[in-house]
């Protein structure tokens, strides 16, 4: 089986750069600790410093689910609501 692939963009709002770059940086080491996680790795653009990708591999759509429902990621939810965008893809390896 094929990893689950997750690409989020989290663009932070004006005047909310510096907070949503510091909730992404606290959410990747406990996020890369969990047993399902493959990949977890934070980018900023090099075009635009308010805008974040991440790039995450998991076992499964399972270990997702787990994810999500970490204090970890929950509190990331709350730190950044309202103060980015955020667009998330969900997928699965073609070839």
């Amino acid at each position: 089986m094929k990893d689950l692939i997750v690409v989020a963009t989290i663009t932070a709002r004006e005047g909310n750069e510096a907070l949503v770059r510091a909730a992404l940086e606290q959410v990747v080491p406990p996020s890369r600790a969990e047993a399902g996680c493959k990949r977890y790795d934070l980018h900023v653009d090099l075009g635009n410093h308010a805008s974040f990708v991440m790039l995450e591999a998991w076992r499964d759509a399972e270990a997702l689910a787990a994810h999500e429902a970490t204090p970890h990621f929950q509190a990331l939810v709350e730190a950044i609501g309202g103060k980015a965008d955020i667009q998330i893809l969900k997928l699965n390896q073609v070839l």
